[in-house]
């Protein structure tokens, strides 16, 4: 892991957090309708394969890391054309290409951190990618799984969820039951609530005053944030 962690790539310097962009290996993701977020990125790393749909968008990440077995040769060729950083792994190892991308961009710097194309897949490895949203390394970052219209994001203590009046909201209890839940802004309010993570409650909430808030007094939930204006 060290040559992760201390490789030569340079960042910019901001009074932002810097922002980092996973695009993970999906079937059929699509990085075009997010090229505008892309070319915000401070650092866009390609899990393996995720770098196969930014070269057929015209995209070019600024690290791929795995074991490249998805990595198409010729998207492979072209990024080391381009100078992209590429770190090939051993195939046999503990993390999946996608936790290694999300180590990288947490070693460098990242304070926000954007993943596409996390799930759509086999259900193994999104229900994996899913649960990765609890490591420990991710601790007080701003970390989301994205696609279109929809979004994912852990709260650990407390978190707005911004949107619109009429945007689908669900609260999920991951790794086990969630007490103390208090929300503001949802069409179901909860005021010290537990939700338990075999449980469906939290599942369809409404915003009704945006931004919405919740709180968590013990456990993680998982906010899946579903807006009604597909792409905004």
């Amino acid at each position: 892991m060290s040559g992760i962690q201390h490789s030569t790539f340079s960042i910019q310097h901001s009074t932002l957090p810097m922002h980092a962009i996973i695009v993970a290996n999906a079937p059929d993701f699509d990085a075009a309708p997010f090229a505008g977020l892309l070319a915000s990125a401070d650092l866009i790393v390609a899990a393996d394969g995720g770098g196969n749909a930014l070269r057929a968008a015209g995209l070019t990440p600024h690290v791929v890391i795995g074991d490249l077995d998805s990595l198409e040769p010729q998207a492979e060729a072209a990024f080391r054309a381009a100078g992209v950083e590429v770190i090939r792994l051993p195939a046999e190892k503990d993390e999946t290409d996608l936790e290694l991308a999300l180590l990288l961009a947490v070693g460098r710097g990242a304070g926000q951190i954007d993943i596409l194309g996390a799930l759509g897949g086999r259900w193994d490895q999104g229900l994996a990618n899913v649960a990765m949203l609890a490591l420990p390394e991710l601790a007080g970052l701003r970390v989301r799984l994205l696609d279109v219209a929809q979004e994912a994001f852990l709260v650990r203590g407390a978190s707005d969820i911004p949107g619109a009046a009429g945007d689908t909201v669900s609260l999920l209890p991951l790794g086990g039951p969630a007490y103390g839940i208090t929300t503001r802004g949802l069409f179901y309010p909860l005021d010290g609530a537990t939700l338990r993570f075999e449980r469906s409650r939290g599942v369809s909430n409404l915003i009704t005053a945006p931004p919405a808030h919740v709180s968590v007094g013990e456990g993680m939930l998982l906010v899946v944030h579903h807006t009604v204006q597909a792409g905004r």
